[in-house]
């Protein structure tokens, strides 16, 4: 997509200029889009200016002296509780006469667009559209009551006599009079009448009705400073702040329409946490009721314990001694010894800290000292261990040492003898929580306290030396925290202004004249972003473009949701051959740390790929570069972008290698090789049946039942071990048999494999046919179908990523038609045999009889001659030699004879031989494989019909291991291939083994893949089909350490876009997926910052829930 991709296609700027106007006019509809009768209008206009009419009959009366102020405020809120509730009545009636089946006041997405055919100025139809109504009781009266209220304190409020008193001129008065009246006409419109779309949106929903309570609250808030004035006594300040407000009162339908003011539940939220944070020292929280999900710990119990027990003593032993001896100046003073340890400790930690980063001063210059061209893992942490020292130093002077310091210091502060206030109180409060909370930051500003004390030397700061430590504590906390803010802004403001131009793919047209407009404005804009620090809101750049906005003050996990809580600047991205996560700190303090783990799209698309490979580069300019630089090359020549690189980390992780299996799939030699090594599989595999039904150690025959609804994270981790030992791994498949006919093609059975396949499972889980078909059979319970990891978002159809020529012809009423024909008649040579009619089993060996089969296993309806006939291809080497190895397994110490005893058993190994070859039959493999379509159709378990296939079928444990001995001997033959052939029998079984401990062999789209990469399976081996290439392919999960790079964002840049994703999808409805906004941006790496956004405006693929780790 080109630069100048329309920020709204037609559609939606059309209905973006007949919902602005809207916004403006607090509710009314002047736009509509048709036609509509005149009376429409001129109904809106009267009610708009009710408000209006009765504060000014009330202001006449109370400036005729026929009325006094507070007579004529009542008076006003009568009237305009009267027609409040008048307009609610019409609304119900209105609702009851139209005999509409909807609910009351229910969200229609489509009120803006329908047309409505209008009958007369008060008929039902032109009632509702006007005037909606409320869905809840208890907000028509709510809302009614605070109509009346607001008008009559708007009254008092605007009366001219008071405003002729704060300016002393009638013609202000008169301005400020008539302006005021169009802002509460506004607010009473869409308190009472219809509530607009506010630009300011922070939830997606207003289930509650609470919008159309913010713009009465901004009001009644100028009313109560106008009132502390009035009922006060005379106080400059105050009566200065009451002048301002009623000038800012006229500008409030300008900050409603351009989002600066913060809807009820953001403003809430964003209070708590201010207050939280800068009052009470304390951390964002993930949640708005944070909890912690882990427990603490015997360990963690214990050092918190001591370290408080510790801190106590220390405080009040220095407080009780050293405090009351305490000199006014900080050179000379007791205090004096602390502050010089608290400079040493700062410069050390910030020192071991710069240190740690591939790049130092703010991403600036590389560190000379971090390792560079890394070969592999084990290098790697050679060169780093002075690095992992370094780290262990700064951990035990942050978290053991500073803390006792500081303490020490507050502990001997003179401010602990002055009187004790309110402020003294809340401040001493914060200082001592927050050097717990966040060592780091109260270090820094206690330093810079001791700093400004050095440098006023014996002067005294009257101002400042009364405020008491504490609260200047509190100040430079805040101060500190509002500069980050702003510079953070500011280089994000640069980037987008900068890159407009630079970057050719970002180049509108227009991109000239708005910097022109940012050049000549620059001082509105220096202002913009300094009021955004100051607010610490999101700097909002309109579609991305540099146009800028200050966006509504709002948590700082941006999002209403419990997951999010981000501290300025804690956005990581984490870098792993293909994949990439979104890692964001929630919660920090002391010993703890909270995250959020988001994964990002797998199947990328353009966008996606051009910020990746920015990405790449980024990494490998900071982790790939020679050992020696020069002092021009030392510079962070991506400084501007959004990602700086922090470190690269050693991780356990899936190394994914993808194989094409051209010429190993389709060779001759490799087919005739498998049907052997499936045979030495199945024997293989049914003698260890045996030892686990002997040592009590056998899976579970069933399947479960099948997913209803999500299941958590710990109840699906819970299902898992119980009933999935580890020693054992179910293989789901599906069967067509008899009753689940199907097409040989295995091009329509099952779903294709791409390239987009995801590390950790499948999209949505793909349905095949014989799903489908087995589900539409009577009497079948649904089969289980894989599950994806907690926390990712599926969305499943019957007929998702199905061929529609897969799917069975409708069969003609009354006609059994279909294919294979069953023969009901009599054959004296096939039949099925009883368990009741089997010749008994007379094993020459008393222990054979641990290696006895299930009787059932022995009735397969097949020929005893072609049982016969292919008795030569069981492999009785093998069998001796697996049963030689197993017997020791069982009995223990089993002397030679036994063991010697048990391989010329000829019943048991006639028993072996029977259920393998009647295995081999019912899989259709008892001629050697051919077609590798035929070889990927068994190996996904989708067997085609054969005269044995219902009895393998009706034994689940059987047909389980029957199938995971064909996918072994898949397995063996692509390691035979890759590796050369199996040198000994010995061999063979330490593979075979190997296979069972460390694998899982089978499908990405089955549940066991998932719950092996939830256990942490060290190999993983899949064969897909790539339709589009026609080839077979292989892919091997490898669980290991490896290297994964992890960089840090801009978090304002993050939580600009993030806004303007808001504004632009809950205001602008511009859900355009090719829209310019979300189009590839290589500094901003603005598709990956929206696919990260929360649900449902991002659209991660997995999401994890708050992850809480200790940090001790």
């Amino acid at each position: 997509m080109g630069p100048d991709v329309p920020l709204l296609n037609e559609y939606k700027q059309e209905f973006f200029w007949k919902r602005f106007p809207q916004t403006v006019l607090g509710g009314p509809r002047f736009k509509l889009g048709y036609c509509a009768p005149p009376y429409v209008y001129v109904n809106q206009v009267v009610l708009f200016l009710t408000p209006w009419l009765f504060g000014g009959i009330a202001t006449l009366l109370c400036q005729l002296q026929l009325l006094q102020e507070l007579h004529a405020t009542v008076l006003s809120g009568m009237l305009m509780f009267g027609a409040a509730a008048g307009v609610q009545a019409l609304a119900l009636y209105a609702a009851r006469r139209s005999g509409t089946v909807e609910r009351l006041g229910a969200p229609n997405i489509l009120v803006d667009e329908e047309e409505v055919e209008f009958t007369n100025c008060v008929s039902p139809e032109t009632v509702r559209f006007i005037a909606p109504g409320k869905r809840f009781g208890l907000s028509v009266v709510l809302h009614t009551v605070l109509a009346g209220v607001l008008c009559g304190f708007g009254t008092w409020y605007v009366f001219l006599g008071r405003l002729t008193a704060l300016y002393g001129s009638i013609g202000v008065s008169l301005v400020v009079f008539v302006l005021s009246w169009v802002t509460l006409c506004i607010a009473e419109y869409s308190l009472i009448v219809n509530t607009a779309t506010e630009t300011a949106t922070f939830q997606a929903q207003d289930t509650y009705e609470i919008t159309p309570l913010t713009r009465p609250l901004y009001i009644f808030i100028f009313i109560a400073v106008d009132l502390a004035d009035r009922f006060s006594d005379p106080v400059p300040e105050l009566q200065l702040a009451s002048q301002v407000l009623h000038v800012l009162f006229l500008f409030l339908p300008l900050l409603w329409a351009l989002g600066i003011l913060p809807p009820l539940d953001a403003l809430l939220l964003w209070g708590m946490e201010q207050a939280l944070v800068f009052g009470l020292g304390g951390s964002p929280m993930s949640s708005n009721l944070s909890s912690f999900g882990w427990k603490l710990g015997c360990r963690e119990m214990l050092l918190y314990l001591s370290l408080l027990l510790v801190a106590m003593a220390e405080a009040g032993v220095l407080h009780h001694f050293l405090g009351s001896a305490q000199s006014h100046s900080l050179v000379s003073g007791l205090q004096a010894p602390v502050s010089y340890l608290l400079l040493i400790l700062f410069c050390l930690c910030w020192g071991l800290r710069e240190i740690q980063g591939a790049y130092v001063l703010g991403g600036v210059f590389l560190n000379p000292l971090y390792p560079k061209g890394m070969s592999s893992v084990q290098t790697f942490k050679q060169r780093n261990r002075g690095l992992y020292v370094a780290a262990a130093i700064r951990r035990v002077l942050l978290y053991l040492v500073s803390p006792f310091a500081m303490i020490a210091f507050l502990s001997m502060d003179k401010s602990l003898q002055m009187l004790h206030t309110a402020s003294l109180s809340v401040g001493f409060t914060r200082a001592f929580r927050v050097l717990w909370q966040s060592s780091e930051d109260a270090l820094l500003q206690m330093v810079v306290v001791v700093l400004m004390r050095f440098a006023a030397g014996n002067n005294m700061l009257l101002w400042w030396d009364n405020l008491g430590t504490g609260v200047q504590l509190l100040l430079v906390g805040l101060l500190i925290d509002r500069l980050t803010q702003f510079f953070a802004k500011l280089k994000f403001t640069l980037t987008v202004l900068v890159t407009s131009w630079t970057e050719k793919k970002q180049r509108r047209q227009s991109a000239g004249t708005l910097l022109a407009l940012n050049a000549s404005l620059c001082p509105l804009l220096l202002a913009v972003v300094t009021l955004s620090a100051l607010l610490s809101a999101p700097l909002l750049p309109l579609f991305t473009l540099p146009i800028f906005l200050v966006g509504f003050p709002r948590p700082q996990r941006s999002w209403p949701g419990p997951v999010g809580s981000l501290a300025p600047g804690s956005h990581f991205l984490g870098r792993f051959q293909d994949r990439m996560v979104w890692i964001m700190i929630l919660e920090r303090g002391y010993g703890y740390c909270t995250v959020n783990i988001k994964g990002l799209e797998l199947q990328e698309t353009s966008c996606h790929t051009v910020e990746a490979r920015r990405v790449d580069e980024v990494f490998e300019a900071a982790f790939e570069r020679p050992e020696r630089l020069g002092f021009t090359q030392g510079f962070n020549l991506h400084w501007g972008n959004a990602l700086t690189p922090c470190a690269a980390l050693a991780v356990r992780v899936y190394s994914d290698a993808r194989n094409v299996l051209s010429g190993i799939i389709d060779s001759h030699d490799n087919l005739r090789k498998l049907q052997d090594d499936f045979l030495k599989a199945l024997v293989w595999l049914l003698l260890r049946y045996c030892v686990q039904k002997h040592k009590g150690f056998l899976w579970s025959s069933e399947e479960g039942p099948g997913v209803g609804g999500r299941k958590s994270q710990s109840s699906q981790l819970a299902q898992t071990t119980c009933n999935q030992p580890p020693e054992a791994v179910m293989v789901e498949s599906n069967v067509s048999s008899l009753r689940f006919r199907q097409d040989s093609s295995s091009l329509t059975s099952f779903g294709d494999w791409s390239d987009e396949d995801d590390l950790f499972g499948p999209q949505p889980a793909r349905r095949t046919v014989a799903l489908v078909t087995a589900e539409a059979q009577p009497g079948n319970s649904a089969m289980q179908t894989g599950a994806s990891l907690p926390g990712s978002v599926e969305m499943d159809s019957l007929f998702e990523n199905m061929a529609l020529s897969a799917l069975q012809p409708l069969q003609p009423l009354g006609l059994g038609i279909g294919m294979p024909v069953v023969d009901k008649g009599c054959n004296p040579e096939v039949f099925r045999e009883t368990p009741g009619s089997l010749p008994q089993l007379n094993f020459s060996c008393p222990q054979s009889e641990v290696f006895n089969l299930p009787t059932g296993w022995r009735t397969a309806p097949l020929l005893p001659s072609r049982l016969l006939q292919l008795k030569p291809l069981f492999p009785e080497d093998w069998f001796r030699f697996t049963l030689g190895r197993f017997g020791p397994a069982v009995q223990g110490e089993t002397p030679e004879d036994m063991t010697k005893a048990l391989k010329e058993d000829e019943a048991l190994k006639e028993l072996h031989a029977q259920v393998a070859l009647s295995c081999l039959i019912s899989l259709g493999a008892e001629s050697a494989f051919t077609s590798p379509s035929y070889v990927y159709r068994l190996y996904c378990g989708d067997v085609p019909w054969t005269e044995g296939l219902d009895w393998l079928s009706s034994s689940k444990e059987l047909y389980q291991l029957a199938l995971r001995a064909f996918r072994f001997s898949f397995k063996l033959l692509f390691d035979q291939a890759s590796l050369g052939p199996m040198e000994s029998a010995e061999e063979l079984f330490s593979t075979l083994e190997e296979y069972e401990r460390d694998w899982y062999i089978g499908l990405v789209t089955e549940k066991g893949w998932h719950d092996s990469v939830l256990q942490e399976k060290p190999f993983l081996f899949s064969l897909g089909h790539d339709l589009a290439m026609g080839t077979y392919t292989g892919r091997v999960l490898s669980l290991q350490e490896q290297l994964v790079h992890v960089g840090h964002l801009n978090g304002e840049g993050v939580r600009g876009q993030w806004a303007n994703l808001s504004w632009e999808l809950l205001y602008a409805t511009n859900d355009d997926e090719e829209r310019y906004s979300i189009q590839a941006h290589p500094f901003m790496l603005r598709n990956l910052t929206v696919q990260a956004a929360d649900p449902p405006l991002g659209y991660p693929i997995y999401s994890s829930a708050p992850l809480h780790f200790p940090c001790l």
